[in-house]
């Protein structure tokens, strides 16, 4: 049997799994058959951890419901906070977690409803994204997806981002054109792709379509790189509120472009996984 703990942080869905507890990896196709709505629990990604490390207090790797791994998120990290509080490893004091994309310091609030992460500074230099071509920092650059041109600016706060100032987002333009943005050569690790509307000097909305995961209602890294872009474009200020289709998370964008990310993060259920689950789905996938 398979312990899960299953958290959301604004309609961005994470299961968490402790290594001590299962005692053995998980293989990519587990993780796909995990997140799988109909045949798994369902989730928009896996956060296995705690892990050992000499550089923080816990180290954490995040799964995306591709199988792939990814660097940092916004809404695992306060996830994943929010779970060592109720697992009485971590206090209403600050903490380190190490991550793929770099370390971040994190504070859980309110008995565990709102978690406040340091997430990092955001970087727009085209070497550190990655974006191809000669090394400059990726601002309104243009890109050509199906019908329409784009004008785009690049980031990283740990993990690769391509922000579309539009006057107008939606779900549909996330949906029909995130897809091809994610896999556009010129992102060599794919990329997250969030469409940005800048609705006055401290709020902005955005839609977004999540590298190996879809469609997204929300997410901190999405929101960390759109508020520095809004910022670096001088279009918002230094405190920002990003509303997003699952809710708001606030976001202040200091001089360095250092992000401190502030949201909601709700327990959903835990549970055991059945063995059976595992047999099913391999069958399933061979018909």
């Amino acid at each position: 049997m398979i312990k899960f703990y299953k958290y959301h942080g604004l309609g961005n869905d994470y299961i968490v799994m402790d290594p001590a507890e299962i005692g053995r990896e998980l293989s990519a196709d587990e993780m796909v058959l995990i997140c799988h709505p109909h045949f798994g629990v369902g989730s928009d990604g896996i956060l296995w951890g705690p892990l050992k490390t000499e550089k923080a207090d816990f180290r954490l790797r995040i799964f995306n419901p591709d199988g792939s791994e990814a660097e940092k998120s916004g809404n695992g990290l306060r996830i994943f906070s929010r779970y060592l509080y109720d697992r009485k490893m971590v206090t209403e004091k600050p903490f380190s977690i190490d991550t793929l994309g770099g370390l971040v310091r994190a504070l859980v609030q309110q008995g565990g409803r709102l978690v406040q992460v340091e997430m990092g500074k955001v970087s727009f230099s085209s070497r550190f994204i990655p974006v191809a071509g000669p090394e400059r920092d990726v601002l309104n650059e243009q890109i050509k997806v199906k019908d329409r041109k784009f004008t785009f600016c690049a980031a990283t706060i740990g993990n690769p981002h391509c922000v579309i100032p539009c006057n107008q987002v939606s779900a549909e333009l996330a949906k029909t054109y995130g897809p091809d943005i994610e896999v556009d050569p010129r992102f060599p690790h794919r990329t997250n792709v969030q469409f940005l509307q800048v609705i006055d000097r401290q709020n902005i909305r955005i839609e977004i379509w999540e590298r190996g995961a879809g469609y997204t209602l929300a997410s901190g890294s999405s929101s960390s790189a759109a508020a520095a872009v809004a910022r670096k474009l001088g279009m918002c200020d230094r405190n920002i509120r990003v509303h997003m289709p699952g809710g708001v998370i606030e976001i202040t964008v200091d001089e360095n472009f250092e992000i401190l990310m502030s949201g909601p993060v709700t327990r959903i259920a835990e549970g055991v996984l059945d063995p059976e689950s595992f047999e099913y789905g391999r069958l399933a996938k061979k018909q």
